[in-house]
């Protein structure tokens, strides 16, 4: 549940934020401010925002789910954006302005041909929050630990290791289980994952 929606608001929010500052940073400091800000966020660890992001979530009511939601959507945001601005390079203004001068607004020019043609960068983003989000265990751990909704599956699987022991052959055909559903959404989208990393990155 919390990967499913992660990767949605992960496509549909960094994708819409990658179009703005990549359309008008060239020609806007605010926008290129914005862009050089969000994507700075990558070289912050975790380990330094761990403990003021379980307190902000505590107060704000939402160290559940909820809280780890939007803490993923947030700390994804940079890497996302980086390839959603870098794919923006390929496509061409032309498509832009020819669907304007047919009276499309800006809102429709991007869901009906920006989102489309971003396919291949929309799997690779897929895939990279996808695998960062399924096997995470600190985020869910620090964030949902006083939480009575549940836990997650990397979360579940250290019931296996206890302090008088390890029960090896529960927790490896754990480990197999977990990895199946994963690696069958990366073979879904590996055809489209070295397109959209190699256009996006490169600049």
């Amino acid at each position: 549940l919390i990967t499913i929606v992660t990767v949605v608001l992960a496509i549909l929010i960094h994708s819409i934020a990658g179009y703005a500052i990549g359309r008008n940073m060239a020609n806007s400091k605010f926008y290129k401010f914005s862009y050089l800000y969000i994507v700075s966020g990558m070289f912050v660890p975790f380990a330094i925002l761990m403990m003021p992001v379980v307190k902000q979530t505590s107060q704000l009511g939402i160290g559940n789910r909820v809280g780890v939601f939007v803490l993923y959507v947030v700390f994804y945001m940079p890497m996302n954006l980086l390839l959603y601005s870098g794919y923006l390079k390929n496509i061409p203004m032309a498509l832009e302005e020819a669907a304007k001068v047919d009276g499309a607004s800006t809102w429709k020019t991007y869901w009906s041909i920006v989102f489309p043609i971003m396919k291949p960068m929309h799997a690779t983003v897929a895939v990279l929050t996808a695998l960062g989000t399924w096997n995470d265990v600190m985020t869910p751990l620090v964030i949902m630990s006083g939480s009575t909704g549940g836990t997650t599956l990397p979360l579940a699987q250290l019931n296996f290791q206890t302090q008088f022991g390890t029960k090896y052959i529960l927790a490896f055909a754990s480990y197999l289980l977990a990895l199946l559903p994963i690696l069958l959404f990366y073979l879904i989208c590996q055809k489209h994952i070295l397109n959209g990393v190699v256009n996006g990155a490169v600049k």
